[in-house]
């Protein structure tokens, strides 16, 4: 097959798959208009027309879905067995895709990333942000990262970090203003910052269990909503009301002071976070070594105590 022929593939799958010709691009390396080019001269040359445009997106047509479904999966195996012979080389390389939000950055992959680069200069890692629920097969990504480890079938799980909570934490700031809950039901007088989940619209309900061991969920309201985290860390800080954090992300401000956790004894520990990723899937010798690097290797609390 001659090389433009594939490279105008290669354009197709990738608009298709993205379904937008600037993320194609961006993934590409290439200009939006260089792309919609090649695209087109595709289209022309096969006589049919494989992406339905509109101003606002772009999807692939009868013929360019049979296409996808078609040829997709062959380049997907080429690239695989590319992957599969450079492994062959005398150390780890390629890049390496993980999704993930911005506290398990912070909390997981900052304190051991520098490491690992640093041991496998030919190893690039990419962490992409995310808080939806997200199809790393079909998105291309490596793994992704979840709490505790019930998987879908057809994936495995290593565990990354150790048991966890979250941590209603607020500014000096704002208690001086305001008194400190007491349970969780005293949120209702309470300003709190909201989490908007990007998967589903809404916002992310704050988890609670009462001393008798009985589950508490609430819907708080509040003036700020962020859509991580991170954000939601800041607000507190900046007393615009209180956060629900996770404990070690808000660690560092708990122990200077700009920040002071309230209803610890109402907020339960969750099992640590897991890489995962799909059971059948070839993996490179990058990714075992990065699997390795970030294995939780510390003590593990036992199913009694957590119930």
């Amino acid at each position: 097959m001659p090389r433009d022929q594939i490279n105008e593939l290669t354009a197709f799958l990738a608009v298709a798959r993205e379904r937008s010709f600037t993320r194609a691009a961006a993934e590409l390396g290439v200009t939006p208009s260089a792309l919609s080019h090649t695209i087109k001269g595709l289209e022309e040359r096969l006589g049919l027309r494989l992406l339905s445009r509109t101003t606002r997106n772009v999807a692939p047509t009868e013929a360019g879905e049979r296409l996808q479904r078609q040829v997709g999966p062959l380049f997907e195996q080429i690239a695989t067995e590319i992957d599969e012979i450079g492994s062959l080389r005398d150390r780890p390389a390629g890049t390496i895709r993980i999704t993930c939000t911005d506290a398990m950055i912070e909390t997981i992959f900052r304190p051991r990333l520098g490491a690992f680069l640093q041991k496998y200069p030919d190893v690039r890692v990419e962490l992409d942000m995310n808080y939806a629920l997200v199809d790393i097969v079909a998105e291309r990504f490596d793994a992704g990262v979840r709490i505790g480890e019930a998987l879908e079938k057809d994936m495995v799980a290593t565990r990354i970090g150790p048991d966890w909570r979250f941590s209603v934490v607020g500014s000096p700031g704002y208690f001086a203003r305001h008194a400190p809950p007491v349970t969780p039901q005293d949120l209702r007088e309470h300003n709190c910052i909201n989490i908007r989940l990007s998967a589903s619209g809404g916002t992310l309900k704050w988890e609670f269990r009462s001393p008798e061991g009985r589950d508490i969920s609430l819907r708080v309201e509040g003036q700020a909503t962020f859509n991580t985290s991170g954000g939601a860390l800041i607000g507190a800080v900046d007393g615009l009301g209180l956060g629900w954090i996770p404990q070690e992300f808000a660690a560092p401000y708990l122990a200077d002071g700009r920040l002071i956790e309230v209803l610890s004894d109402w907020c339960p520990s969750y099992e640590g976070y897991h890489l995962y990723y799909p059971s059948r899937k070839q993996h490179s010798p990058a990714f075992a070594a990065f699997v390795d690097a970030m294995c939780y290797r510390g003590p593990l609390r036992s199913r009694e105590a957590g119930n």
